[in-house]
């Protein structure tokens, strides 16, 4: 741990330093229900710390006795701009990069968090929790919505697209900013779609965005 920087598609490092992970709940409906949650009725936000990010192209590792590991994949979006209480064509504007992520959670550890009514970082900010992929300039994806998908060993286990998320992306940073500053290096994981489950060793995860972006890895 504590060697993750940021990187282009092409291998090129981004120079930013990376600050806070913020992550959001429940931004798909499928997915809240899938796992019994209500839907919110505005974003629910989380932070993961720079700590928990590893490269996704390496082979991931996880704790192994804490009960149930679940994968989240995520369209992430890489910060550019300092952002404080920004107008919706100020957040389009400090998009950097796009890229996907594994929101790693321990899902029991979690679960029982949940019932207690704690916060969820124990589940959601050990080490490594936070894979991340290179990312791609904004300017090279396409404009509108934006399609991703996670196959495990062949299989596909989760799709993903921007049309479908209860807050888009760009109001949702906005939203963010409102509430606290986005600086440049920070990254903002936008939610998982349904179809999130448990990791095994041995798997083979392949993460896939709009025909520009793959990146395939090993859970060790």
């Amino acid at each position: 741990m504590g060697d993750y920087q940021h990187h282009w598609k092409d291998g090129t490092p981004v120079h930013l330093p990376l600050g806070k992970i913020v992550c959001v709940g429940r931004n798909y409906a499928e997915h809240a229900r899938e796992l019994n949650n209500p839907v919110p009725d505005q974003p629910l936000l989380f932070i993961k710390p720079a700590t928990s990010a590893v490269h996704l192209t390496r082979p991931l590792s996880y704790p192994k006795d804490q009960g149930s590991v679940h994968f989240e994949t995520e369209l992430a979006v890489l910060i550019g701009k300092p952002l404080t209480h920004a107008s919706a064509s100020e957040a389009e504007a400090a998009i950097l990069g796009y890229g996907l992520a594994l929101d790693l959670t321990l899902r029991d550890v979690q679960s029982q968090l949940k019932d207690k009514g704690h916060p969820w970082e124990r589940a959601k900010a050990f080490d490594g929790a936070c894979p991340l992929s290179p990312f791609v300039a904004a300017e090279k994806l396409p404009r509108g919505n934006l399609h991703f998908t996670l196959d495990i060993d062949g299989q596909r286990q989760q799709t993903g697209d921007t049309a479908d998320m209860l807050n888009p992306v760009v109001p949702l940073i906005a939203h963010i900013s409102r509430q606290f500053s986005l600086m440049p290096g920070d990254v903002v994981l936008t939610g998982t779609p349904k179809g999130v489950g448990p990791l095994n060793s041995g798997q083979t995860l392949s993460l896939e965005l709009e025909d520009v972006l793959f990146v395939e890895t090993t859970v060790v």
